[in-house]
């Protein structure tokens, strides 16, 4: 089998917040529905759908995890610089977002932080 594009699916619980968030982190929208705001990511385009909780259960017959305390996938951002990694810490937290782990060395030649969107989606800013 060959998927022609791959994409997420998560949950929120206010679209406005959600929309505001990553449009004020630079994201391109995708598009906005009652159920869902939707994001482009990254050059090649990786669709990054937020639906109303309610409205993605209702169409899966599987428990969604609460964000906030359990991760269903840590999504990881490319940087290109330590400046960039330290510029994402402050725009995340301007953004409304939180900061789960401040910008640091990881060994020899990586950099980087962890932060989650207002739902608890779990992103890194990677610089190697």
């Amino acid at each position: 089998m060959n998927p022609k594009k791959i994409w997420s699916n998560l949950t929120v619980s206010d679209l406005d917040r959600t929309t505001k968030f990553y449009a004020t982190l630079g994201f391109k929208s995708n598009g906005r529905s009652a159920d869902l705001t939707s994001f482009f990511i990254g050059e090649n385009n990786f669709v990054m759908h937020f639906f109303l909780e309610d409205k993605l259960k209702a169409n899966v017959e599987i428990e969604i995890s609460d964000a906030h305390i359990a991760n269903e996938v840590i999504f990881t951002l490319s940087a290109e610089s330590e400046d960039e990694v330290n510029e994402w810490e402050e725009a995340v937290e301007i953004a409304g977002g939180k900061i789960v782990s401040k910008a640091q060395k990881f060994g020899e030649g990586y950099y980087g932080l962890v932060f989650s969107d207002p739902d608890g989606h779990k992103f890194n800013v990677f610089y190697m």
